[in-house]
């Protein structure tokens, strides 16, 4: 274990076995920070964090300072960090409030310089969020995702496993598994299938996925008329099934469908 005497630590904070804390850092007394982590100089860790093993955060981040929500009443919630996860230069992450009473990053994740996490946001396994990252409250993000710099994204809105969404976007609206959004207002730009196969997804899964988007974002029927189309005329599959459940579950609705973008 290696702390700088120029940092200010609680005594109550737990801090585990071979870990660096650079000058400058203060961390509160209801913190707890696994195994084999890395903290950077001037970084702020507030009540109710707790990280896990193998974890880098860089200068300049805040994790765990209360929401930015009116309605928040000093309940206590947490914030959880996964093992893995990197967190670069001056990030910002709140914690929960009583609505779920958690902001949750998982596993192997990375959220690059400047991002900013509101209050009960939950983000997957294996997900970037590039610089600039902007997330409202209660936002779920699935695995693998890949968020592009400087997009910023509603409260609540939930964005699907293995989605890429492109620079710069500004996302109202659910964006479901498996595919690329871009465009203004945010759109379907196509099956994500450079990354599917780089998790190993074969062709023939891919084509099914292909194959379930014609009906819902290529063909011309709204939501509901494609609903039904894909249950009788698509084969059964996991990534069906995932992809149904989706957009059975939506709250704010779906994001448009295929535009032709005139030159």
């Amino acid at each position: 274990m290696s702390i700088s005497k120029l940092s200010q630590i609680d005594s109550n904070a737990q801090i585990g076995k071979n870990v660096t804390i650079e000058a400058f850092c203060v961390i509160d007394g209801d913190v707890e920070i696994g195994e084999n982590c890395w903290i950077g100089p001037h970084v702020t860790i507030m009540n109710g964090t707790k990280i896990g093993n193998n974890c880098k955060v860089f200068p300049g981040t805040v994790l765990g300072s209360i929401p930015q929500d009116l309605k928040f009443e000093g309940e206590d919630s947490l914030l959880e960090i996964g093992n893995n996860v990197v967190i670069r230069e001056y990030c910002t992450v709140n914690r929960g409030t009583k609505a779920n009473f958690k902001t949750h990053i998982k596993d192997n994740t990375m959220l690059m310089a400047y991002v900013h996490v509101a209050h009960d946001c939950i983000i997957g396994e294996h997900s970037v969020l590039v610089n600039n990252v902007n997330l409202a409250g209660h936002i779920e993000i699935g695995k693998y995702v890949i968020m592009g710099g400087m997009s910023a994204v509603h409260q609540f809105v939930k964005i699907g496993d293995y989605c890429m969404i492109g620079g710069g976007s500004l996302v109202r609206k659910d964006v479901p598994p498996y595919v690329k959004a871009a465009r203004e207002p945010l759109s379907y730009a196509g099956v994500n299938s450079i990354g599917l196969r780089r998790r190993g997804f074969s062709n023939k899964q891919i084509n099914h996925i292909q194959d379930i988007y014609r009906i819902l974002f290529v063909k011309g029927y709204n939501t509901r008329q494609a609903l039904p189309i894909i249950e009788t005329t698509i084969n059964a599959t996991a990534e069906r099934e995932t992809i149904l459940d989706f957009m059975r579950q939506t709250d704010r609705g779906i994001m448009k469908g295929f535009r032709q973008i005139s030159s």
